[in-house]
């Protein structure tokens, strides 16, 4: 399971969601989870809750991605550079044939966007 954790959801495990706790607690303790943190969206988690971006790149089962050259030039093609590089991010590849799935506390956000979502909202 390959699951793109936006600013939301990454905010939201700082506050003590429990479900974005358990996605954290799986893709370090169980084979074939992966957690990714879009650094744009990881930038905007840290604005909104200071401490975020320290406390989710120490955790072990948590891949920051970062901004590449390819990651960049689809961000410039959006409003919003955190929703951007999730969506880029969540995106099929050689490593990922089937994409990923977005966690968001705000699912909302994604209507209309071409991306499987993961509500972690209460």
């Amino acid at each position: 399971m390959h699951i793109v954790l936006d600013d939301t959801a990454m905010a939201a495990a700082g506050q003590g969601n429990v479900l974005a706790s358990r996605l954290i607690h799986r893709a370090h303790a169980q084979a074939g989870w992966y957690l990714y943190a879009p650094t744009c969206a990881l930038v905007e988690a840290d604005r909104a809750r200071p401490g975020t971006a320290e406390h989710l790149a120490a955790l072990p089962g948590v891949t920051v991605l970062d901004l590449d050259l390819p990651a960049a030039l689809a961000v410039a093609r959006h409003a919003t550079w955190a929703a951007a590089h999730c969506q880029y991010a969540a995106q099929p590849t050689p490593d990922r044939p089937d994409g990923a799935v977005i966690a968001t506390a705000a699912p909302a956000r994604w209507i209309g966007e071409p991306v499987r979502v993961l509500d972690l909202s209460p």
